[in-house]
């Protein structure tokens, strides 16, 4: 797969990228992490931390999605 690809579909949906390349249980352990994380954020913080906080794992999702298709 396009590691640019796999990075942008990660990007949009943490995991995504990854379950496409073909490591589905790491794509869902990811999503789960994130959603969990996110869940939490929107809990304790309830401002525009929240957004940051999606940001970087947002990031990391994707740039982990780009590493994982370039390999």
């Amino acid at each position: 797969m396009n590691p640019i690809l796999a990075a942008i579909c990660s990007f949009i949906i943490p995991g995504l990228g990854q379950a496409l390349e073909g490591n589905i249980q790491r794509g869902i352990i990811l999503f789960i992490i994130a959603f969990i994380v996110m869940l939490i954020a929107m809990f304790v913080f309830k401002t525009w931390i929240i957004y940051i906080i999606g940001l970087i794992i947002a990031i990391y999702a994707a740039y982990d999605a780009y590493v994982m298709a370039s390999a």
